[in-house]
C-alpha cells in the first residue's frame, strides 16, 4: 500500500503514518519498494514468539497430529481473542478449498471452537462477551439470537463438545472440544472439520467425538489441567 492508502485506512495524518512506517522499516518489519510499503517476513517472529512462549503448542502438536491420523481429517487448535477465535496450530492432512491457517480468525459465535470455549467461560466473562459480540450471520444457517446461542452453550457444557453445520461455511461440518489449563480454566479448543458433506452428525458422534475428547484431555494435561474437563458447579 502507499503511504496515502495506509494513512486513510488507519485514519492517521500522513505525517504520523510516515513516522510509524519508517520506524517499522528500521526494525525490519516493513519494506519500502518505490511508493509501496509491504510487510516483511520478520513479522512472523511476532506470532511465533507468542506461540512458543505463551502456550506450549510445540508439545501439543504431536498430539494434534495423532488425532488427525486417527480421524483422517485436519485438526485445528484455537484460542479466544476478543470475540473471535484465532487459530494457533493445525495439521494439514487433507486439501480443502477454504482453510483456516495459523493466525486466521473466525467469529466465535459461528464456530464450534468458539462455542467450545464460550461454554466454559465464567458467567461474568460470558456476559462481557455477549455485551461486545456482534452476532452477525456468516451464512443463512448461523445462529444469531443470543437466547438460542446461550441455550446451545448449555448443551455444549453438558455434553463436553460443540458442533456446527453450515454455520461458518456451507458444506462444513465442525466439531470441537475445550482445552483446560491450570486452575481448570478453559484456554483453547481443538477442532475437527470436514468439507463437502463427508461427515454427518451420526458419524461425528460415533467416529470423531471419542478420539477428539481423548485428544482434548491429553492437550489439557500439557497445559496444566489436573482433570479432563471442567464440571458443572
Amino acid at each position: 500500500m502507499t503511504l496515502t492508502e495506509i494513512a486513510e485506512r488507519t485514519r492517521m495524518p500522513r505525517s504520523a503514518a510516515r513516522r510509524f512506517l519508517l520506524t517499522l522499516e528500521s526494525l525490519g518489519y516493513v519494506r519500502l519498494a518505490g511508493r509501496y510499503f509491504s510487510l516483511s517476513p520478520t513479522v512472523l517472529e511476532l506470532g511465533y514468539s507468542y506461540l512458543s512462549s505463551v502456550h506450549p503448542w510445540d508439545a501439543a502438536n504431536p498430539l494434534l497430529e495423532r488425532l488427525s491420523e486417527a480421524v483422517d481429517e485436519n485438526v485445528l487448535a484455537g484460542v479466544l481473542d476478543g470475540t473471535d477465535v484465532v487459530c494457533v496450530a493445525r495439521t494439514s492432512r487433507r486439501l480443502v478449498t477454504v482453510a483456516v491457517f495459523v493466525g486466521g480468525r473466525v467469529p466465535a459465535h459461528a464456530s464450534s471452537m468458539g462455542r467450545a470455549i464460550l461454554a466454559y467461560l465464567p458467567p461474568d466473562q460470558l456476559d462481557a462477551y455477549f455485551a461486545t459480540a456482534k452476532l452477525t450471520a456468516v451464512t443463512d444457517a448461523t445462529t444469531t439470537d443470543e437466547t438460542a446461542l446461550r441455550a446451545e452453550l448449555a448443551t455444549v457444557r453438558s455434553q463436553r463438545w460443540a458442533t456446527t453445520e453450515h454455520e461458518l461455511e456451507r458444506g462444513l461440518m465442525s466439531v470441537s472440544a475445550p482445552v483446560f489449563g491450570d486452575g481448570e480454566q478453559v484456554v483453547a479448543a481443538i477442532n475437527v472439520s470436514a468439507h463437502g458433506n463427508r461427515l454427518d452428525l451420526d458419524e461425528v458422534e460415533r467416529r470423531i467425538v471419542p478420539p477428539l475428547l481423548d485428544g482434548a484431555r491429553d492437550v489439557s494435561l500439557i497445559f496444566g489441567a489436573r482433570r479432563s474437563f471442567a464440571q458443572e458447579p
